[in-house]
Formats: structure tokens, C-alpha cells, sequence
């Protein structure tokens, strides 16, 4: 069911739309730098949308010139420079909150919209997605060298996840820019479209993802993540577990429908399409 008390308005937008949530970081004026009022805000917003049947589809994107040019570094470093340890670890895990512990495994599919500057912080949520789609126009960085710290929060880990070890140093050591087409090459995000076409390819590529079972999907985005980091032994043992979890939790008729749609009725392709009979359904 819906959200009764919605936590958002302020340094974040939600829009709903055919359940794409569409999630804007709101504070243009600052090129969304993400301050700690925005990431608790954040964290409640990604909390919250987790169970409203409203997103199907959870699109993170930014308002204005910029996706989100990372950290706030007035409000999130230089006043907390001073802070109690107690106060500024609880700013620094607010943030991990929601820039990957939960966005990184969330339950339902997860799309970062790149809309224009994505700098230093912005690499961990944006990797944390499940995919990412930027604007050709896009400007790319890990800055912090040039301003004497290192990209830490998992920025680092982000960039060479996504990007590869040669590039990630790269861009680590020089603090040199990229644009969305750069970043598509490397693997940072899925693709790059012009700007005007952003939100519209964006919308395609949810409508695709909603057509799927989503008890299956959950499980299998899940999987590609987890398997990265395990053997083939090991990897082979835990997707047949995840299988039957999701067999478990009810992708068992859409399983038995598809294959009866394709072995039987010889009304379905499973190379070519998605299985619709159900609508979608576990």
C-alpha cells in the first residue's frame, strides 16, 4: 500500500507515473550537492518507497544542470569538521544508508537518470543503480584530488567496480572530466542519449523492466551482484538457491505458464519476449 506519511517535499521530489517513481535530488541552486539534510531525506524517501506499490520502477535523477555534484562541501565537510565523533559518524552512515547499503540491494529495480553533473559522491549512488542511462552532454568527475582528499564513501570502490582499474586510477589521479558518451565506453553507465531524449529512452527502458516478473527480476539482479565475488562452485550453488527462493515466493505459475505458452500453445517466444499471460505477476 501507499506511503501514509511521505518524506518527501523538500530536498527531494517524487513523482509517480505509471509506477515509475520518478526521484529527484531538489536543490538545483547547489547543483544538488547531497548536504546531510538531503541524505536524510534520502534515506527515509528510499525506506519508503521500497514497499509503496506506486514505484515499480525507482528512477534517481537530479533537478536542473546536474544529476548531483556530490558532496555539499560547506555542510557536509568544512561544518562537521569539528563535530563530536559521535555526530559525524552518524552523518557519514546516514549518507552510506542510503547511497548503497539499501540502494544497492533494493527490491525493486533501481535506474540512475544523468542529467548532467555527476561529480566525486554522485559515483556511489549512481553505481549502487542498477542502471544508468546519461546524457551526452553529462559531465563526469572524481575531483576530490584536485581539492586535497581522496574519493572515499565508496566513490572509489564505485568508479573501479563499474569502470575498471586502468580508467578508474586514471580519473582518480588527474581529477580530469568526462562526458556521458566517455562513461557509456567505460562501462559507468549503461548508455549515453542526447539530453533530449534522456527522460523519454529513461521511461522505455522502466516500461521494459516492469513487463518482467518481479519476483524473478529481484532475484536476478541480486544474483549478478552477489556472483561477482564468488567462484564458479559457489556461484553455481547460489543461483540454484536463488531459483528456488523465487520459486518459493511465487514465480512458480509464471514459470509453468510461459513454458506451457511456449511448449504447448506455441504462442510464446522466450528468446524474443516477455511472458505477459500473467500480466507480470509472481
Amino acid at each position: 500500500m501507499a506511503t501514509t506519511n511521505e518524506p518527501w517535499g523538500d530536498n527531494v521530489l517524487v513523482e509517480f507515473e505509471n509506477r515509475i517513481a520518478w526521484v529527484t535530488l531538489n536543490r538545483p541552486e547547489k547543483r544538488n550537492a547531497m548536504n546531510p539534510a538531503l541524505n536524510a531525506e534520502m534515506r527515509q524517501v528510499v525506506e519508503a518507497l521500497a514497499t509503496d506499490e506506486r514505484c515499480g520502477v525507482f528512477v534517481l535523477t537530479g533537478a536542473g544542470d546536474a544529476f548531483t555534484a556530490g558532496m555539499d562541501l560547506k555542510e557536509y565537510f568544512r561544518e562537521t569538521d569539528n563535530a563530536p565523533d559521535t555526530v559525524l559518524l552518524n552523518v557519514r552512515r546516514t549518507t552510506e544508508e542510503w547511497q548503497w547499503r539499501r540502494l544497492r540491494d533494493y527490491p525493486k529495480p533501481t535506474i540512475a537518470m544523468v542529467n548532467g553533473w555527476c561529480f566525486g559522491g554522485a559515483f556511489t549512488p549512481l553505481v549502487a543503480c542498477d542502471l544508468a542511462i546519461a546524457a551526452e552532454e553529462a559531465i563526469f568527475g572524481l575531483s576530490e584530488i584536485n581539492w586535497g582528499i581522496l574519493p572515499a564513501g565508496n566513490a572509489a570502490k564505485a568508479a573501479v567496480d563499474a569502470m575498471g582499474f586502468r580508467d578508474a586510477m586514471y580519473y582518480t589521479m588527474t581529477g580530469e572530466t568526462f562526458d556521458g558518451n566517455r562513461a557509456a565506453a567505460m562501462g559507468l553507465v549503461n548508455e549515453a542519449v542526447p539530453l533530449a531524449r534522456l527522460k523519454d529512452r529513461t521511461r522505455e527502458l522502466a516500461q521494459v523492466l516492469l513487463e518482467k516478473n518481479p519476483t524473478v527480476l529481484r532475484g536476478a539482479k541480486l544474483a549478478i551482484r552477489r556472483i561477482k565475488h564468488m567462484d564458479w562452485e559457489v556461484a553455481a550453488d547460489y543461483l540454484y538457491a536463488k531459483m528456488g527462493e523465487a520459486l518459493h515466493f511465487g514465480a512458480g505459475g509464471h514459470r509453468q505458464k510461459a513454458m506451457k505458452g511456449f511448449l504447448d500453445d506455441k504462442s510464446y517466444r522466450p528468446g524474443l519476449e516477455t511472458y505477459k499471460g500473467d500480466g507480470g505477476e509472481a
